[in-house]
């Protein structure tokens, strides 16, 4: 079986000025409406990689001007997540400390988001910090200044004060989860969705992912918010690549619960047959058994209209 590689990207880091006072009443109102939004992003990537909810929100407003920096509204970019020569997704150039240096360019805020967490976690220098309480935000601030996040020296004060200000560090207590508690954190649960049992668990992923193995290929499962984009990144496989292992034609939202395999699906399943249930497509079986979908029409009525009604069995070898 070949092992997943999780290849992470090296980023680079800016800090945006803090608004004069003649803005401060619609900075003020920026930054509600910023955190109504993103607090729930936030709150899941404290569930997945252990950030305090209340450092990301803080970072993300200081970084983005909440979100009304131009590389937050062009971009989507809400850390200043510079380019890399690693980095072949979409860009967006623009004056920093340099003329029009390379930044990260996102379909949406939500990958910003996971860029940051992938930030955090993946390097060294921050690793002590995930050795602090997730309440301690004062220590998480201090923390990431002491490793270098950013040059600023008031950084960890300036953290602490718009934590403080805007009461963030209550997002990190346990009763505010129960606001995610519908949303994707059980799709990969074998307790309570016993359709997955039926697949071997086979190691936690990045970002608390669960992956299987199944026909021995490894797969996981897509979560609400995930597309092949995000799950690329995550696993650090091409686009293209596993839009291929999975039978896609285009990179459009995955649906949640969907299965998606990190390598080539094979030729036969390890079973020899499938009997169809009601509602079941070809791809869902197809996914289902870890099988090609051309082979799995190769198996059964090749250049015919296949028959999908409930009952009918289909060769999977």
């Amino acid at each position: 079986m070949v092992k997943y590689i999780c290849f992470w990207l090296f980023l680079v880091v800016i800090s945006f000025p803090e608004p004069v006072d003649g803005q401060e009443s619609d900075y003020n109102s920026f930054v509600k409406r910023y955190i109504e939004t993103y607090k729930e992003i936030a709150i899941k990537e404290m569930m997945d990689y252990h950030i305090p909810a209340s450092i990301t929100l803080a970072q993300g407003i200081h970084e983005s001007r909440a979100g009304q920096s131009k590389i937050a509204i062009e971009a989507n970019n809400h850390f200043g997540i510079k380019c890399h020569k690693d980095w072949f997704g979409k860009t967006y150039f623009y004056d920093d400390d340099s003329p029009n240096e390379c930044f990260r360019k996102y379909d949406s805020p939500l990958e910003s988001f996971r860029d940051h967490s992938y930030f955090l976690t993946q390097r060294d220098r921050y690793k002590n910090l995930f050795g602090l309480d997730i309440t301690d935000y004062k220590g998480w601030a201090h923390g990431l200044q002491a490793a270098g996040y950013a040059t600023n020296p008031k950084y960890a004060e300036t953290l602490i004060r718009t934590i403080e200000t805007y009461s963030l560090f209550q997002y990190d207590r346990p009763d505010y989860l129960q606001i995610v508690t519908d949303s994707v954190r059980n799709l990969d649960d074998p307790v309570t969705n016993t359709w997955l049992r039926r697949f071997q668990l086979y190691a936690i992923g990045p970002g608390n992912r669960k992956v299987f193995a199944n026909n021995e290929l490894q797969m996981t499962i897509a979560r609400k918010e995930d597309n092949i984009n995000t799950l690329a990144r995550v696993f650090g496989i091409s686009e293209k690549r596993l839009m291929r292992y999975n039978d896609l034609n285009d990179a459009t939202e995955l649906k949640p619960g969907q299965i998606v395999y990190l390598e080539p699906k094979r030729r036969r399943g390890l079973a020899a047959t499938h009997t169809i249930e009601m509602g079941q497509t070809l791809y869902q079986i197809s996914q289902l058994y870890g099988i090609k979908m051309k082979m799995l029409v190769k198996h059964n009525k090749p250049g015919k209209q296949m028959e999908l009604a409930p009952g009918t069995i289909l060769k999977l070898r």
